[in-house]
């Protein structure tokens, strides 16, 4: 049975105001429940419904936030063209059982300018930061923000971006804040592809190049647990890809102190990243 959604129930689910958003939080921990967070900017999938249900699992309340931050894009990249459907949004959330969404303005946001003392620290070196200089400060910007607007009890991030949750990982503790930060699984389509709000750009031609991509990594990533050079291992999955029709890749790389391979790859106008476990999960 297919269900129906009360336009009242969902604005009743929504607020765009930073004071609104405090005070139902508050009450909630007043009553003792705990509080999860997961940040997202729209374009919900269904990558995105498995941070909330983790989020349910961990905590007694879920607030998702939908922004789509200015900061981490570049002039060049896709910010005004960024998928964007509040309503579709809205109607997965509630479906989900999140219990508020908040959907704040730059206004809200950034309310003195985007300027912010809180920048990202030895995370971000390498990688992402290599090929997009600006990103992660601008993650750390926004994120700090939002844990400062929801005062969550805990956050959840998706492990696809897994430079960005260790980059998150180190701001929290850096500046000490008592949030609690939780990876979650990489949700995949039935080929292996990673979820990403970006894959909505691929042709059909593309997508199926693009499924490519994990296989590429899972090779690496095996070859290096199983003691293969790991820049050579690197070396051929970017080759792979090269030849299988991507037609850029930024990088393949291993990082032994996370224990993973790192992808980063173009496909016309789209750019996909993935990770891989070297060792085997427990």
């Amino acid at each position: 049975m297919s269900q129906t959604f009360n336009p009242s129930d969902i604005a009743m689910l929504r607020t765009d105001k930073r004071a609104s958003l405090t005070e139902t939080v508050q009450r909630w921990k007043s009553d003792g429940d705990s509080v999860a967070l997961v940040p997202t900017m729209g374009a919900l999938h269904e990558g995105h419904l498995s941070l909330v249900r983790l989020a349910l699992k961990a905590a007694d309340r879920c607030v998702v936030s939908i922004f789509v931050n200015p900061t981490q894009f570049a002039p060049h990249e896709d910010f005004d063209s960024y998928p964007r459907d509040i309503s579709a949004d809205l109607q997965l959330l509630q479906s989900a059982g999140v219990d508020l969404v908040y959907t704040p303005d730059e206004a809200d946001m950034y309310p003195s300018g985007k300027d912010s003392a809180i920048k990202a620290g030895a995370a971000a070196k390498g990688l992402e930061t290599d090929f997009r200089p600006h990103f992660f400060d601008g993650v750390v910007n926004v994120v700090h923000r939002l844990f400062d607007h929801a005062q969550p009890d805990l956050a959840v991030f998706g492990e696809k971006d897994y430079q960005q949750l260790m980059v998150i990982d180190e701001m929290v503790q850096a500046q000490s804040l008592p949030i609690e930060i939780t990876g979650a699984p990489i949700a995949r389509d039935a080929h292996g592809l990673a979820l990403s709000s970006r894959n909505a750009y691929l042709s059909a031609e593309e997508l199926e190049i693009a499924r490519m991509l994990n296989q590429a990594l899972y090779k690496a990533a095996q070859d290096i647990q199983g003691g293969a050079d790991a820049d050579a291992a690197c070396d051929e999955a970017s080759a792979l890809l090269l030849n299988c029709g991507f037609d850029k890749v930024d990088y393949v790389s291993y990082k032994p102190e996370w224990n993973r391979v790192l992808i980063a790859a173009h496909i016309g106008k789209t750019r996909l990243i993935d990770n891989a476990p070297t060792t085997p999960s427990t």
